[in-house]
Formats: C-alpha cells, sequence, structure tokens
C-alpha cells in the first residue's frame, strides 16, 4: 500500500553525538533564560563532545516555535556565530510544532544527501515559561469601551481553531474511539515517572546532559551574551519534573475535562530545555575518525485528522517501515513522545506495539515535552539506548498539533 506523505531514505547519513541541558520545570531555573542561550550551551557543548570543529560544519538548522524575547527571528543565526560556526555558513529556522526537532534531522539529511554541505547543527530549543503574554489587535490603537486583547501565548496555542478543541480534547476523543480508561493512563503515567526516576538514577539520563552554569558567550566583535542563574544557583544538572508517582496518587487528581480521562498528572510536562546533535556523511565521519552515534536510516511525515492529531507517530512509523521493508518486530526501542498519556496509549494500540520497548527510560509525562527541543531529545535518547542494549533498529516519533506524524528510523552499527 503506497502512503501519502514525506519519505526520505538516507544512505550515508550519520548522527555523531547528541546533548541537551537539563528539563527543568516550568518557571524554575531556567525560566527567565533566553532559548537563544540555551541553544548556545547545547551547541557549544555538543561540539566540544563530538570533538567537531565549529570551522567544519557547513549548516546551522534550528527550531524554536515560540518566542522567548523580542529577538526569535535571530535565533538561529546567533545561535550558529555564539557556538563558533564561520560567518559564511548559514542558518535556518525550523517549524514542524512538536515534531520540529525531528525535522531538523530530515532537513539535514536531505543537505548532507545532496550534497550541500558534510556537516550539519541541529539545535533545538524552547522556554515554555518564556512564552509571552501577547496582543495581535492594537497596533492600530485602544478604542474606547473596545476589549483589550491580551492573552497568554502558550494556552491560546494550544487550542486548534480549525477544529475548534484543543489538545487535551484530542487525547480525549482518542480515549473514546481506543476504549482506553482513566485506569489505564494513569498506570501509563505512574510506569513513566518510575522508568524516569531509575533512568536519572542510574546515571543514564547524566549521560546526554550537560549541566547549566553562569557563563559568558563571546563572540569578537559583537556583544556579550551568556547564562546567568539565579541568586543562589551555583548549576543546574538534572531534569527536575521525574518524581515519585504512586498510582494512587495520580488517581486522586481531576480531570482536565468532567468525565475525561486526562490529568495534570498524565499528560506531559511543562518544561525548559534545549538539545543538539551534529549530523554528518559518512565521508566525513571516516576522513576524521569519528564514531557515529547511529546511522539515520529514513524519516516520515503524514497528515492526519486534526481532531485525533495524537495518532500521528502510527500512520508516520507505518509510513516509515512500508517503505524501508521493516516489520515492526524488527525494531528494538522506540522512543515516541508523550503528549498526554491517552494519546500514546491509542498510537500503541493502533500498531500493536510492544510496550516493553517504549520510553523505556521514562517519557515525557515524566521528563517533559519543550516543543522544539523533544525531537532533538528523543532521537539521542533512543541511540543512546540502543548502544546501551545493543540493538540495530529505533525509532524516535511524535504527534504534531493541527494533525501530522513524523517519525525517524535509526540504526546502530558496529
Amino acid at each position: 500500500m503506497t502512503r501519502k506523505g514525506f519519505f526520505n531514505a538516507f544512505k550515508d547519513v550519520w548522527m555523531l553525538d547528541g546533548v541537551r541541558t537539563p528539563m527543568v520545570d516550568y518557571c524554575g531555573a531556567l525560566g527567565h533564560i533566553s532559548p537563544t542561550d540555551l541553544g548556545i550551551k547545547a551547541a557549544r557543548e555538543i561540539l566540544k563532545r563530538s570533538g567537531v570543529a565549529a570551522s567544519d560544519i557547513g549548516s546551522v538548522i534550528n527550531g524554536n516555535m515560540a518566542p522567548g524575547d523580542f529577538f526569535q527571528f535571530f535565533l538561529p543565526r546567533h545561535i550558529g556565530l555564539y557556538a563558533g560556526v564561520a560567518q559564511e555558513v548559514p542558518a535556518i529556522m525550523v517549524q514542524r510544532i512538536c515534531g520540529t526537532g525531528f525535522e531538523l534531522f530530515r532537513q539535514a539529511g536531505e543537505q548532507i544527501e545532496a550534497g550541500t554541505c558534510d556537516t550539519a547543527l541541529v539545535v533545538g530549543t524552547e522556554s515554555m515559561t518564556r512564552n509571552p503574554i501577547a496582543a495581535f489587535d492594537h497596533r492600530t490603537g485602544f478604542k474606547l469601551g473596545a476589549p483589550v486583547g491580551f492573552k497568554d501565548y502558550m494556552w491560546e496555542a494550544l487550542k486548534d481553531p480549525a477544529a475548534g478543541i484543543n489538545m487535551i480534547q484530542t487525547a480525549e476523543n482518542l480515549a473514546k474511539k481506543y476504549g482506553i480508561t482513566r485506569e489505564q493512563v494513569d498506570a501509563f503515567a505512574t510506569e513513566s515517572f518510575a522508568r524516569a526516576l531509575a533512568a536519572q538514577q542510574s546515571g543514564f539520563l547524566a549521560g546526554e546532559i550537560v549541566p547549566v552554569v553562569s557563563e559568558k558567550f563571546e563572540l569578537e566583535g559583537y556583544q556579550t551574551r551568556g547564562i546567568k542563574l539565579g541568586r543562589k544557583v551555583t548549576e543546574v544538572a538534572q531534569d527536575t519534573h521525574p518524581r515519585p508517582s504512586s498510582y494512587e496518587v495520580l488517581a486522586k487528581l481531576n480531570p482536565v475535562f468532567e468525565g475525561g480521562v486526562q490529568t495534570g498528572g498524565n499528560s506531559s510536562a511543562l518544561v525548559d530545555a534545549a538539545a543538539a546533535a551534529v549530523v554528518a556523511s559518512g565521508a566525513y565521519a571516516k576522513t576524521w575518525g569519528k564514531k557515529p552515534l547511529a546511522r539515520v536510516v529514513a524519516a516520515a511525515a503524514v497528515g492526519v485528522p486534526p481532531e485525533i492529531m495524537g495518532i500521528g507517530p502510527a500512520p508516520a512509523i507505518r509510513l516509515l517501515l512500508e517503505r524501508t521493508g521493516l516489520k515492526l518486530d524488527d525494531i528494538d526501542r522506540f522512543e515516541i513522545n508523550e503528549a498526554q498519556g491517552a494519546q500514546t496509549l491509542a498510537v500503541g494500540k493502533e500498531l500493536g506495539l510492544n510496550m516493553d520497548k517504549l520510553n523505556v527510560n521514562g517519557g515525557a509525562i515524566a521528563l517533559g515535552h519543550p516543543l522544539a527541543t523533544t525531537g532533538v531529545r528523543l532521537t539521542v535518547t533512543v541511540a543512546r539506548e540502543m548502544q546501551r542494549a545493543g540493538v540495530r533498529y529505533g525509532i524516535s516519533s511524535a504527534c504534531v498539533g493541527g494533525g501530522q506524524g513524523i517519525a525517524l528510523l535509526l540504526e546502530n552499527t558496529p
């Protein structure tokens, strides 16, 4: 069966390494930091960890959804410049909402396969805290007695005006469609928290985290940027949302909608974070003796009905498998974004997924979902988990508001 959607197969594209900042709760220790500076921090660290010289980077591909300051237009360019990338190398901003981080890899793969560049610096960065309180109606002034239109940018952006519902309601639609109960969603959330805590305590998550400290980002001839943490905070070194969360505790929380299955405890957490990776051609990796983290095999993006947008990973994963000739059982690890618990369970039911292979180190319910960062984080995590487990294939995927799904297929090679 031929399915509509984007599909890219890559012959010789590799993720050399990946890293992220800690994911810190909304209004927490990273809440006052510009997403540009979080992105610069992640970008500098990935170049250091991968051993790739900034002068070798041939493309800067960055993602960010909500403006965290007045200078978002410059975000990808400034991340590249302050990471030390040559001025001649262009930068681009990418936006596919919750699929943005995956789209960075897809576009990097396209550029490398086309011979546009040998290496790409991909960075997803997001400050959920700094989503603005915004107005779009007052350029011509305030009329006497007219309503003042300032609204919470993030809250309003959770609504899909085409379908007339918000993202939580799309998950409720899936719960009804697939017969998913509140008990099942809370049990899934309990497992997400438990797995994240175990991964944190074992040190697995620390392996992909760069601690954030107060520091300056110098660029000769230009203004100095940097990160300044709050008083008495010297370092932010681990994710803050994972916590003991028993089924009994989660079951006591009120649903967002009366009679529904979604609560604040079994939906993705609001966090601030950035993540980065270096994507390169096989020729570059071989020439410079780099041992890649994983091969980027293929990417797929599809559309689904907006009112059940959360099912998007299922057809995206099916398209990947169909076009690569693999079967679901060939995939040993899945990282599927836990936008909402019912949404992820619906994807699992639709695919017939072995849930023991899914989000084995916890998911967004426990760790958080910083929109443009998420796809990079999930892709780095699944690659690292594949190496640790000694398995061959993994998929990272997410649903996308408005009715889309996106997925990446990775291979762990000897």
